[in-house]
């Protein structure tokens, strides 16, 4: 997401290191190092073995030139794809501060708005991906930490999914009642476990320094050009290594590009250049290693504290990605790609701890299908790698439109700096779907089937809103022929909500048909989501007169705030409207809808949409109305 400085150089998004107290600097740096590299931190618990497994022909064990290639493929997708290409690049391309794939998708559909729609469906595509890397990563992560049991005793193989399974019961349970107290030790924690995969990594490298070659990036291409398609299939498994790059973009408004940047420069990537340099002279020296290369670094009095410590890190990961899919839906419910659904904020304090326990239970029932099926992270990496290659090709193609259009450079220079990513995420999704049979479908099974829900709901919402448009009559005659003929009137003030500001509101036209009556005051209320993450107070209300007792008012929020209706009407009283909730009746249309004779859309995705709709949380709670203030009128509408 671009940097508003970029077009205005004396801007200060909120995502820049300015934009954060040096005094919490280093208590955000620590604070990335918990919640933005959970993922990519407990990646070597089955990177480097499921590369060396997928580089070794049946029966025989890797070649030291396969294992000097992966070493070296590990290092340099580290530098390029995590170091390069999120780290110094799309740091740098902020949404007013915030990252990730819907705040890009936001600022390259302002760039180029003839283009919206292709944009949007990439916004989709991307969306639609990060769920199935929502359901993987726990499963996955929490299983390679459980199964380090069996290294320290055969014995416990059989607990292994049992106890997996009891651990992300327990993680999802604790999901409503916040992370913010958690969130606190994530940091912590998680510096203690790169501390201890480092120390684990070094002690091997120093008794075999040669693994320090595999840095000289001739030893990637010798391995690629030696193997063939294999070596082709290998870079499926390597892609492990950089899962988690999104995470450190994403959550870039949380804590500000210099903190990310330092974590990562300073902790996370020595650490992992270690422990990946370590697990390769283990098995170097000893082949039968590549069972569970990560565990055999430590000696076996070190093997259950381990265990313990990587199953807590895997937690750690698996809270960041569930948190993401949280923020992720929240702002896909804004940005108009999915109904609404509950949010329930866990915090007071801080801003963005929110709770869907919709999400929260579809992703618990998707991650315990995905360990009853596949039982063993070896199985499970398979499936894993598709939907995080396809987020980051979508990344790069609406990187390239920002940095073109956004950032105004020449286009040449643009393609220059993004293609060569672009490419190298192109390989890397070749590879991965290779493995497709293996369990790589289930992860675009699921991307497609959260992107009909997205596109079905997107569409739908317009056929409808095109429909009850052309029986609507605009506001401004409807009020002008009011003042001429009044009903009778009421004390108070009525708000009537609706998504087009210069029609009369549905609520409206059924109040005077059925009550024939008019209140002394009455508001139409408009809510439109900005392009931004977040909009200032002063830009939130805007105030229209119309007539005497008419009012247009549009309140308006970023695509990461949750509407708080009466909260906001608050701020309309600094621009001098009267404005008292126990006088104020809120009127909203219910709509209840019924399929067509003839539709616009197939009949499944009618009664998609339909059945979408149904499920939609109550306008009053989402907008945060007092229910003893609010008034629905039901209408039917054919679709």
């Amino acid at each position: 997401m671009i940097h508003t400085a970029i077009a205005n150089p004396g801007a200060v998004p909120s995502g820049s290191d300015d934009a954060h107290p040096k005094a919490g600097f280093w208590a955000l740096t620590l604070g990335s190092i918990g919640v933005v590299y959970g993922d990519i931190g407990t990646s070597p618990l089955y990177a480097f073995r499921e590369s060396v497994l997928a580089a070794s022909r049946p029966g025989q064990p890797a070649s030291d030139v396969a294992i000097f290639g992966i070493l070296s493929l590990i290092i340099w997708a580290l530098l390029i794809v995590v170091t390069a290409k999120y780290v110094i690049v799309l740091l740098r391309a902020d949404n007013n501060g915030e990252g990730g794939t819907l705040a890009l998708m936001a600022l390259a559909q302002r760039a180029i708005r003839r283009a919206a729609p292709v944009i949007i469906m990439l916004g989709i595509i991307s969306g639609a991906l990060f769920y199935g890397d929502a359901i993987i990563t726990p499963a996955l992560s929490v299983l390679s930490a459980v199964e380090g049991l069996k290294v320290v005793t055969p014995g416990f193989d059989e607990f292994i999914v049992p106890l997996t399974v009891v651990i992300l019961l327990a993680l999802f349970a604790v999901q409503s009642r916040g992370t913010a107290k958690v969130a606190a030790l994530f940091g912590p924690i998680t510096l203690i476990w790169f501390a201890a995969i480092a120390a684990g990594g070094i002690w091997h490298v120093i008794g075999n320094p040669r693994v320090l070659l595999a840095f000289s990036p001739h030893y990637a291409v010798e391995f690629l050009l030696s193997h063939g398609v294999i070596g082709f299939y290998t870079l499926g498994a390597v892609f492990l290594v950089v899962t988690g790059s999104e995470a450190l973009y994403a959550d870039l408004g949380h804590f500000g590009r210099g903190p990310i940047r330092l974590a990562w420069l300073s902790v996370v990537l020595p650490a992992l250049f270690a422990n990946y340099l370590g697990q390769g002279a283990l098995v170097l020296a000893n082949p039968k290693a590549v069972e569970n290369p990560f565990f055999l670094l430590f000696p076996h009095w070190a093997l259950v504290p381990m265990v313990l410590l990587a199953t807590v890190a895997t937690v750690i990961a698996s809270q960041a990605v569930i948190t993401g899919a949280y923020s992720l839906t929240r702002q896909a419910i804004q940005l108009g790609l999915l109904p609404r659904l509950e949010v329930r904020h866990t915090s007071e304090a801080t801003f963005g701890q929110i709770y869907m326990p919709r999400v929260n239970v579809l992703l618990l029932i998707g991650v315990l299908l995905l360990v009853a099926l596949f039982r063993s992270s070896g199985a499970l990496a398979s499936a894993y790698g598709i939907a995080v290659t396809g987020t980051m090709v979508v990344t790069g193609l609406m990187a390239f439109i920002v940095v073109w259009k956004v950032w105004r450079w020449r286009a040449i220079a643009a393609a220059a700096l993004i293609v060569p990513f672009l490419f190298i995420d192109l390989t890397f999704l070749a590879a991965n779907l290779l493995k497709v049979v293996e369990g790589g479908w289930l992860p675009l099974a699921l991307g497609t089937a959260v992107m009909v829900v997205m596109y079905t709901w997107r569409r739908g919402t317009r056929l409808l809103v095109n429909k009850t448009r052309k029986q609507e009559i605009p506001l401004e005659s409807l009020v002008a022929s009011l003042e001429k003929k009044p009903p009778q009137r009421i004390t108070g003030t009525a708000v009537f909500f609706t998504s087009d500001p210069e029609f009369a509101p549905t609520a409206l036209m059924h109040s005077l048909k059925h009550y024939k009556v008019l209140h002394e005051k009455n508001v139409i209320l408009t809510i439109e989501t900005a392009q931004t993450p977040r909009v200032d107070e002063a830009e939130r209300v805007r105030i229209e007169p119309i007539g005497k007792s008419f009012s247009r008012v549009v309140l308006r929020f970023g695509f990461m705030e949750t509407p708080n209706v009466p909260k906001a009407l608050a701020v309309a009283r600094k621009l001098g409207w009267t404005f008292d909730i126990m006088s104020t009746s809120f009127f909203l249309s219910r709509r209840a809808l019924r399929l067509a004779a003839h539709s616009d859309m197939p009949r499944w995705q009618d009664k998609l949409f339909i059945s979408l709709a149904r499920s939609a949380n109550d306008a009053t709670d989402y907008f945060q109305i007092p229910t003893g203030r609010a008034v629905e009128i039901g209408t039917q509408v054919t679709i």
